[in-house]
């Protein structure tokens, strides 16, 4: 039975400000699904000898737990989806198909959606496969690798005419064919950025990269940084910033925006509000800020200091070192436009 809802004096409660649990998901080494949680993307233990896949729990006993804290979403990353054909990944599309008969909150699934070829020859678009998952219980889909490409040849395009509302869109990416045919509030667009420091905005890779001036100096000394886009789970860097991916993005058709921080991930130091600032400042949808959570202090943070609409954490679920309830209430005390409606708000 839903609790009666109670958010913040005097707020909107249609601006309610989000929190989101995320289960990075993937096989361990005896091929089981496991939740897990890694250290700026490494899940792999470090104590003693194991060098095993972290493993947190499992991903929908897991999901119904969040739920019933008091979630107001739950995000499923596929963390080993680049690498194999999401297709063959039957016990993933279980996962969604079992959590959204327990789960009352909009489910976003991330990783491995692209276009693949199987061993037979038979080929399947990027949207064959985000059907697939969006038939199998997901709200939402969250697009990584691709729309870093997508991105690329957004700003190729750009760079060309004079009116960025010029830019010829053809509808080939998958963002725009998700958006086109799902609508762009299930386009979630997955950033992976590190912060790159340069001692002069003019050592930017792209005369397009926006180099800001940050208060958290470089090793150096370096007083200027941009952040870095990661592909194939933050294993290839590219010559394109989160800022650039986010513009580009948004044109093409996308609903929200997950930026993550390698950086950060992990730490517990709270997310990297000058990036969270940025971006958020810079698109018309909303974002949500990923990485670097470390209590509830770090929500009120995120939400009084940028233009967040939603904060993400993972790993203070798992070890329950923090409980959704907890944050809900620090933001209701803050002021912070909150919903506190859930299964068993405690």
């Amino acid at each position: 039975m839903a609790a009666a809802s109670s958010s913040a004096a005097g707020a909107d409660p249609t601006l309610a400000k989000r929190v989101i649990a995320c289960l990075d998901v993937r096989s361990n080494d005896n091929g089981d699904l496991v939740v897990t949680k890694g250290d700026q993307y490494d899940v792999r233990e470090k104590d003693g000898d194991s060098n095993d896949v972290r493993n947190l729990g499992k991903p929908v006993e897991l999901a119904t737990k969040y739920f019933h804290w008091g979630a107001d979403e739950v995000t499923f990353l596929n963390i080993t989806g680049f690498r194999d054909f999401p297709l063959g990944d039957l016990p993933m599309l279980q996962v969604l198909q079992k959590a959204s008969e327990k789960v009352f909150v909009p489910l976003t699934v991330g990783g491995g959606i692209r276009e693949f070829t199987d061993s037979q020859g038979q080929f399947y678009s990027s949207l064959d496969v985000a059907s697939e998952y969006f038939q199998s219980g997901a709200d939402k889909i969250s697009i990584g690798s691709e729309a870093v490409y997508a991105a690329e040849a957004y700003w190729a395009k750009r760079q060309e005419v004079e009116d960025p509302a010029a830019v010829a869109l053809d509808g080939g990416s998958l963002i725009e064919q998700i958006s086109q045919k799902y609508g762009k509030q299930a386009v979630v667009i997955s950033i992976d950025p590190r912060r790159v420091y340069v001692s002069d905005p003019s050592e930017a890779p792209q005369p397009f990269v926006k180099v800001v001036e940050t208060q958290v100096p470089g090793p150096r000394g370096e007083r200027f940084c941009w952040w870095q886009c990661t592909v194939k789970g933050g294993r290839e860097g590219r010559d394109i910033g989160a800022y650039e991916v986010a513009i580009a993005t948004e044109a093409l058709g996308a609903g929200e925006i997950l930026l993550n921080c390698i950086d950060k991930d992990g730490t517990g130091e709270g997310f990297d509000l000058e990036l969270v600032e940025l971006i958020s400042s810079g698109v018309n949808i909303p974002v949500i800020a990923s990485s670097g959570a470390g209590c509830s202090q770090h929500f009120v943070d995120v939400f009084q200091r940028t233009n967040a609409s939603a904060a993400l954490a993972a790993g203070i679920f798992h070890r329950e070192e923090v409980k959704i309830s907890t944050i809900k209430e620090h933001m209701i005390q803050e002021s912070i436009p909150t919903r506190s409606e859930a299964a068993d708000f405690n």
